[in-house]
């Protein structure tokens, strides 16, 4: 598990570090809250970040405090992808899902 604020050292080349990070990966899970849709629409580090993610297999978009309609309008990839919703789900049932979602990855 790669983890940016965790694993990149300080004094590092930021993008380099998140592109080892998401090369290695073999799951992505976006956490979409109004500030994130607001980064994507800057085209900064969360919109090449999310770019390398939608072109992978397994990418898991988590809506908090928003809607997939929202996300829709700002990433249509993004918003079509399966994923949850902090209004369906506890983080609890949500952290057991992922889990799972991650234990099952494993074995493929």
């Amino acid at each position: 598990m790669w983890f940016s604020e965790k694993d990149v050292v300080l004094g590092s080349p930021l993008m380099r570090e998140i592109d080892r990070g998401l090369a290695k990966s073999r799951a992505g899970i976006v956490l979409v809250t109004p500030a994130f849709l607001k980064r994507l629409d800057a085209a900064g580090i969360a919109d090449k970040e999310l770019s390398a993610l939608l072109a992978r297999d397994l990418l898991v978009p988590i809506v908090h405090d928003t809607t997939y309609d929202e996300l829709r309008d700002v990433s249509p990839l993004l918003a079509s992808r399966s994923g949850l919703s902090t209004a369906d789900d506890t983080m609890e049932e949500i952290a057991v899902k992922i889990g799972e979602l991650v234990s099952m990855d494993a074995f493929q």
